[in-house]
Formats: structure tokens, sequence, C-alpha cells
């Protein structure tokens, strides 16, 4: 049960991460939104984590799969602009 609520859990906080990220890509670095868009899924995957049961060892665990999440959605909005002006 330990393992469903882990790979749960991270999922979660991967896809919110990934449109936290798209939408950070567009925000000037270090603005008030470029933060909350950093900040905000963590408030999500806080309350999800211990609702499940699982232990304080898997916040790093989470932690990493957050910022993947950010560095895959910050990379769809530069690949999805430069495949637009392409011609087939």
């Amino acid at each position: 049960m330990m393992v469903v609520a882990l790979v749960l859990v991270s999922s979660a906080a991967f896809a919110l991460n990934i449109g936290a990220g798209m939408l950070r890509a567009g925000c000037p670095k270090f603005s008030l939104p470029w933060l909350l868009y950093i900040h905000l899924p963590i408030l999500a995957v806080i309350p999800l984590r211990q609702w499940l049961g699982l232990t304080p060892w898997t916040i790093p665990l989470l932690i990493a799969v957050s910022v993947a999440g950010q560095v895959v959605g910050g990379r769809f909005p530069r690949n999805a602009l430069k495949t637009q002006g392409k011609k087939p």
C-alpha cells in the first residue's frame, strides 16, 4: 500500500509541477508570479502526502519529482513556439 501511495503522490506532484512550470516559463525571473508558480504546488502535495500516511523519508523524492516537473513544464512552451512557425 505504501508503494501505491508513493506512486500516486509522486505522479500528482509531477503533473502539478508540469502545469506550474508551463505558467512559470512565461514570467520574469524572481517576480511574484514566478515564485508562486514554483511554491504553490507544494501546498497541494504536502496534505496529500500526510493524508496517505507517507513518512518524512519520502520528502527528498517528492522534491526531486517536483523539480523534474518544473523543468519539463518549463520546456513545453519553448518547444511549442519553435514548432508553430515551422512548415511541415
